[in-house]
């Protein structure tokens, strides 16, 4: 049974590794499964798709595959960083579920570094049918789920929603120190 599925989880939980899995799974099966991501994540290039573990694969835009979308049969769509797509976006991969009964898996952020819901996050929370946590821990060893910005190795409170980063620019924190805005151990 087709079904609209969120995995999310902190910055480096593996959750793009986990999404080329996925699609590693499918293919080994023959199944026709395709990789989207939107137009604005271009941090590993244009239309591609990496793991920081070094896995990568070619992808196509959500925006564009939605739009020319013709009711081509696929058995599994995998869409990374589902948090910057609109929530109309994620209404049309839900129709991919309900009129073509074609499995969606999205992976992403639930929320930014002020722990504030993503708006396509939101609408997946709203919609889907399954929400999984794809866990990671903080330095202190506990789970974290919060992501701190991280500006010249301090954290930052302020800014637009959307940045685009890694390592260099983000951290997971348990909420405790997300709340006390320590990103490492007192020395």
């Amino acid at each position: 049974m087709a079904k609209l599925i969120f995995r999310y989880g902190a910055m480096g939980s593996s959750k793009t590794a986990n999404a080329l899995m996925v699609r590693y799974n499918y293919y080994e099966r023959d199944k026709k499964v395709v990789l989207l991501k939107p137009r604005c994540e271009d941090r590993d290039g244009t239309k591609v798709i990496k793991s920081r573990i070094g896995l990568e694969e070619p992808c196509e835009f959500a925006e564009d595959f939605l739009e020319n979308y013709i009711g081509e049969h696929y058995d599994c769509i995998i869409v990374d960083e589902v948090q910057f797509l609109a929530p109309e976006i994620i209404d049309r991969l839900s129709d991919l579920v309900d009129t073509y009964g074609i499995t969606v898996i999205c992976y992403g952020l639930r929320t930014d570094f002020q722990s504030h819901l993503f708006p396509g996050a939101q609408r997946l929370m709203e919609l889907a049918d399954d929400i999984e946590q794809i866990r990671t821990i903080c330095w202190c060893g506990k789970r974290a789920h919060f992501n701190a910005r991280l500006l010249n190795g301090e954290m930052v409170t302020e800014g637009e929603q959307v940045q685009l980063g890694g390592n260099e620019s983000y951290i997971s924190l348990c909420r405790k120190h997300y709340k006390e805005r320590r990103i490492k151990p007192q020395m």
